[in-house]
C-alpha cells in the first residue's frame, strides 16, 4: 500500500497543532544531508555537527543484561565522589546481580544508599512520564523520586518535563473519553483514536512547546572515571519457575514480564504482575551497552551537567530553595553560573593530535597488522553525538546522531550491521510523516555498490513485533499495527520503500545486498510433578508462595514479614526442602554451543505435561547499534526512527567508536585489517545469534562482566573455530551458515508454535487459520477461554498439538534442530491487507507522528 493512504486518515498535519509553528528542522529536508548549516553554526567545526569535539578513551562492550549490570555494580561499589544517572525509567528495586535472594546488597537502591553514606553525591534525572498515557504511569515516577530521595540527603532526583495540561476545558468537553482517561494507556492505544485536542491536553505544554516527546537517554557516570551507556534487560532464559527452591528465582515481580501478554502496569506494585509463570513465558530482551573510560567521560559529564542545570533553572530557581543546586562541569569547565557550554569551552588537551596519529596508523594498511589485537595505550577515537533541542535542553536543534548514521552508511566500503528496536525511515518526501532519510542513505549506498560491481551487504536486526500486548487483530493493537505499517513501508511496501526503490533502480534482487532478521527463542516451564507435590504438602499454591517471595525481595514495604515462619513462602520452602527435583528450571542452554541434547533432559511427571510446558516468544531486540566494516561502532540510546533521530523529538545520546587497535581479518576472502573493538563486538553478536556461544548463567561472571576500568580489553577467543566461522561477514561460507540457520530456525518455530508474524499469513483470513484458531489469548474472558480449550486451543505461546502426532518425542526431535535465536523477518506478513493500521478504525495525524 502507498504510505499516502496513512495520511488520508489525517485532516490536519502536525504543523497545525504545534503552537506558533514550532520549528521542524531536520537533516532530511533536502536530500538526506543537512543543508541548514546556519542552524548549527555553534557546532559546525565538530564532526557530525556535534556539540562535543573529537575525544578519545577506552571502550568495552557488554552484550547482555547480566554482564552489564554486574559491571555497573562493581563500579558503584568503588564510587567515592559522585554518581550521575540519566534514564527514561529507573527502578530502585532493580537487582544488579542475580538471583535476588543471594544478592540483597546489590539492589540498586541499596547500592546508591551505601554510596551516599560514604559521602558520594548521587544526581538522577528521569523522564517525567505523561500522566495516564503510559502503563508505567506517573505514580511509578513519583515512586522512583520519593524512594531514592528518602534514602539519604546526598541523593537528588529530577523528573522532567512537567506536563502542564493545556486546558482542562478541552478534556471536560469530551466527557465520555475524559472518564476513560482514568485508565488511559498506550498499551491499549486508545490514544490513537482520541482527538488531537485531547492528545495535546494529555501531553501538556511548556514554553509554547507541546511535550509529545520523551527523554530517552541512558547514562551512568561515576567519579569522572567511567561511563556506562545503553539500556538493558536480561535475555535468557524465558522460563523462571523453580518448584524445588523459590530462592532460585531470577526475575521477581514485574521483572518477569512479557509485553506481548501483559504490559508493565503500576510498576511500583510488584504484586500486580498478572503473568502466571507456571503457564506463560517471559519475553527476553536482547541489548548492547558499553562502559567507557578516559577523556570521553568528560564529554558525557558536560552533557549531564547541561541537562541538570537546564532543569534546575526551569523548575527550581524559586522552588524547593536550598534542596537542589547547580552542578559544575568537569575539569577546566568550573563555574556554576554556566548552564550551557559551547564547543569553545571544551578543552581535552591534545586529543586532536592523538586522534590524528590513530587515524593515520589505522587507515594506513601498508603497515603489517599484528595477528590478534595489540591495544594502543591511548585508546580509541570516540565521538559523542546526541539528539537535543529547545524543549529538551534549551538549545538549537542538534541531530548529530542522525548525521553519524548517514555518514557511516554512506562511507561504508563493505558491510553495515544494524541492530535496533525500530526501523522507521524514508527514502523520499513521499513517505511523510516519516522525515529521517537514513533509508535514502541505504538505497544510495547499495545503488553505488551495484553500479560499481562492489560486494556490499547490509543486515538489519529488529523485533518481529513492537513489544505491546494484545492480539494483533484486536482493536487494542491498533497502535502496534500502525508502527508495523510504518516499518513495512520503510522496508518493502507502499511504493517508496527501500526494497522497492532498489528494484526501481534496476536491482532485480535487492536481497543480494540487504536483508532483515528477527530473534526468537524457546524454553520449558518447570511446572512439573514436584510442584504439585509440594503444593499439596504445604497447602500453598506455587504462585502464591512466589508472590510472597516477590514481596520479600522486590517490594519496598512489609519487610517485617521476611522472618515470618508461617508465611506462604516459608511453608512452601519447608515442604520443597523435603523433595528432590532433578528437572532443569530452564533448558535454554540446549540451542547454544555445546548445549545438552534436549531429548536427554529429565522431567518429573506426565509426558503430556512436559509437552505442554514448552513455550516460545520473540526475543525482543532493544539494541541501538550500527557496525560498519568491522571498524566503526555507533552505540547509545537512539532508535532508528524519527523520534530518536530528528533531534527535536526524543532526547538521545550515542557515541561513535573507532578503535585503532588493528586485528588481522578477511573481508570477502581477501586480507583485511579490522578494528579490535568493532570486530570483536560484531563477531560476538553473530555467534550469540547463531548459537555459537555457550549458555552462561547469571551468577557465573567472567572478564566481560567487569567494567572497562578493570579490564580494558574484552575477553574474546580470537582464532577459535567458532570465531573463524563468523570472521568474514561477506564470505560464501559465512553467508550460507547465517542464511541456513535463519531458515531452519524459522521453519522449526513456525511448525511448533505458529508464531506471529509469519509469511504464511498474507491476509487476516490466513491469520485466523494459522494463529487465532489455535490459541487462547491473554485477557480472554473465562467463558470464552473455557470454550476455546474445549475446541482444542492452547494458551498463547505454547506448542500446537495437532502438528505433532508423534507426541513428545517428535516435538523434541523437531525443536532439537534450533541453533541460536536467529530467524527470518516475515516481510510478506499481511502484505495483501490494504490498510494494516486502519482496518476500519481511525488514526489521528498526531499519533501518526508519535508512532514514527
Amino acid at each position: 500500500m502507498n504510505l499516502h493512504s496513512l495520511l488520508r486518515k489525517a485532516k490536519h498535519g502536525l504543523e497545525d497543532v504545534l503552537p506558533g509553528g514550532e520549528e521542524k528542522h531536520s537533516h532530511t529536508h533536502d536530500g538526506h544531508e543537512c543543508h541548514e548549516e546556519e542552524a548549527h553554526a555553534e557546532y559546525g567545526t565538530n564532526r557530525y555537527c556535534s556539540f562535543a569535539p573529537q575525544s578519545s578513551g577506552h571502550a568495552k562492550w557488554h552484550v547482555d543484561g547480566a554482564s552489564y549490570f554486574w559491571a555497573v555494580s562493581m563500579a558503584l561499589e568503588e564510587a567515592r565522589e559522585y554518581v550521575y544517572i540519566l534514564d527514561w525509567w529507573l527502578t530502585p528495586e532493580l537487582y544488579l546481580r542475580r538471583p535476588p535472594a543471594r544478592n540483597e546488597r546489590y539492589r540498586l537502591d541499596n547500592m546508591l544508599k551505601a554510596a551516599a553514606e560514604r559521602g558520594v553525591k548521587v544526581n538522577v534525572i528521569v523522564y517525567k512520564e505523561v500522566p495516564q498515557a503510559l502503563t508505567c504511569n506517573n505514580i511509578s515516577g513519583l515512586h522512583t523520586k520519593h524512594a531514592l530521595e528518602a534514602l539519604h540527603p546526598n541523593i537528588k532526583v529530577f523528573r522532567y518535563p512537567d506536563h502542564h495540561t493545556s486546558g482542562s476545558d478541552v478534556l471536560s468537553g469530551f466527557q465520555g473519553l475524559h472518564t476513560s482517561l482514568q485508565s488511559f494507556s498506550l498499551k491499549t492505544f486508545d490514544l490513537a483514536k482520541a482527538s488531537q485536542d485531547v492528545v495535546k491536553g494529555l501531553y501538556g505544554t511548556a514554553d509554547d512547546i507541546t511535550l509529545f516527546w520523551s527523554h530517552h537517554e541512558k547514562l551512568c557516570l561515576i567519579d569522572g572515571k567511567i561511563a556506562f551507556m545503553g539500556g538493558l534487560d536480561m535475555c535468557h532464559p524465558i522460563a523462571d519457575a523453580h518448584p524445588g527452591n523459590i530462592d532460585d528465582v531470577i526475575f521477581p515481580g514485574q521483572d518477569y514480564n512479557n509485553a506481548r501478554v501483559y504490559d508493565f502496569e503500576d510498576v511500583q506494585k510488584w504484586e500486580n504482575n498478572k503473568l502466571d509463570r507456571t503457564k506463560s513465558s517471559r519475553m527476553g530482551w536482547s541489548d548492547i551497552s558499553i562502559s567507557l573510560s578516559g577523556p570521553i567521560v568528560d564529554s558525557l559529564a558536560i552533557h549531564f551537567t547541561q541537562r541538570w542545570n537546564f532543569i534546575f533553572k526551569q523548575k527550581y530557581t524559586n522552588r524547593d530553595v536550598g534542596k537542589y543546586a547547580l552542578l559544575s562541569p568537569p575539569g577546566a569547565h568550573r563555574g556554576p553560573e554556566s548552564h550551557l557550554l559551547d564547543e569553545n569551552e571544551l578543552s581535552f588537551g591534545g586529543l586532536q593530535n592523538r586522534f590524528t596519529r590513530h587515524v593515520h596508523r589505522f587507515l594506513g594498511e601498508e603497515e603489517e597488522p599484528r595477528h590478534g589485537p595489540h591495544r594502543d595505550s591511548e585508546g580509541a577515537h570516540i565521538q559523542l553525538t546526541r539528539s537535543s533541542c529547545k524543549w529538551s535542553l534549551g538549545i538549537t536543534t542538534e541531530h548529530s546522531i542522525a548525521n553519524a548514521y548517514i555518514e557511516s552508511i554512506k562511507n561504508a566500503r563493505h558491510f553495515v550491521y544494524i541492530e535496533n528496536q525500530f526501523f522507521i525511515t524514508a527514502t523520499s518526501d513521499k513517505q511523510r510523516p516519516v522525515i529521517n532519510k537514513i533509508g535514502r542513505a541505504i538505497v544510495d549506498r547499495i545503488i553505488r555498490a551495484h553500479q560499481n560491481g562492489e560486494d556490499f551487504h547490509l543486515v538489519v536486526m529488529m523485533p518481529a513485533v513492537p513489544a505491546f500486548a494484545g492480539d494483533l487483530k484486536s482493536e487494542g493493537a491498533l497502535g502496534t499495527r500502525a508502527i508495523m505499517e510504518f516499518q513495512y513501508a520503510s522496508i518493502n511496501r507502499g511504493g517508496s520503500s527501500i526494497i522497492e526503490s532498489l528494484r526501481n533502480a534496476g536491482i532485480q534482487d535487492p536481497h543480494q545486498y540487504i536483508n532483515f532478521y528477527n530473534l526468537r527463542n524457546y524454553d520449558r516451564i518447570n511446572a512439573n510433578a514436584v510442584m504439585g507435590h509440594v503444593e499439596r504438602e504445604s497447602g500453598v499454591p506455587y504462585e502464591e508462595a512466589r508472590r510472597d517471595y516477590d514481596d520479600r525481595y522486590e517490594g519496598h514495604h512489609n519487610r517485617q514479614r521476611r522472618h515470618d515462619d508461617n508465611s506462604q513462602y516459608h511453608r512452601y520452602q519447608e515442604a520443597s526442602n523435603r523433595v528432590s527435583d532433578e528437572t532443569w528450571d530452564s533448558i535454554s542452554a540446549c540451542y547454544m554451543d555445546n548445549g545438552p541434547d534436549l531429548r536427554n533432559l529429565p522431567w518429573a511427571g506426565r509426558r503430556e505435561d512436559e509437552f505442554n510446558a514448552f513455550v516460545s516468544e520473540q526475543l525482543y531486540i532493544h539494541s541501538k547499534v550500527l557496525i560498519a566494516d568491522d571498524q566503526l561502532v555507533i552505540c547509545g540510546s537512539a532508535n532508528l526512527n524519527d523520534r530518536s533521530q530528528r533531534g527535536d523529538h526524543d532526547s538521545e545520546i550515542a557515541v561513535v567508536i573507532e578503535d585503532p587497535t588493528p586485528v588481522s581479518s578477511t573481508m570477502n576472502g581477501r586480507p583485511y585489517t579490522a578494528s579490535a573493538f568493532a570486530a570483536s563486538l560484531r563477531r560476538q553478536l553473530f555467534r550469540k545469534h547463531l548459537g555459537l556461544l555457550p549458555h552462561q548463567r547469571p551468577d557465573r561472571p567472567d572478564r566481560n562482566w567487569t567494567p572497562v576500568t578493570h579490564d580494558v580489553v574484552n575477553d574474546y577467543d580470537w582464532g577459535s573455530h567458532a570465531d573463524r566461522l563468523v570472521a568474514d561477514p561477506l564470505s560464501r561460507d559465512f553467508l550460507r551458515l547465517w542464511q541456513t540457520t535463519a531458515r531452519r530456525n524459522t521453519d522449526i518455530f513456525r511448525r511448533a508454535f505458529h508464531c506471529v508474524p509469519d509469511d504464511r499469513m498474507r491476509t487476516w483470513e490466513e491469520y485466523d487459520t494459522q494463529f487465532s484458531k489455535h490459541f487462547v489469548m491473554p485477557g480472554t474472558s473465562e467463558e470464552d477461554a473455557k470454550k476455546g480449550y474445549q475446541e482444542g486451543k492452547v494458551d498463547y505461546g505454547h506448542v500446537v498439538p495437532q502438528e505433532f502426532p508423534g507426541g513428545l518425542e517428535e516435538l523434541k526431535d523437531w525443536l532439537g534442530g534450533v541453533r541460536g535465536t536467529l530467524v527470518e523477518m516475515p516481510l510478506q506478513f499481511l502484505i495483501d491487507v490494504p490498510d494494516l493500521a486502519e482496518d476500519g478504525l481511525t488514526l489521528n495525524s498526531l499519533t501518526d507522528d508519535l508512532y514514527t
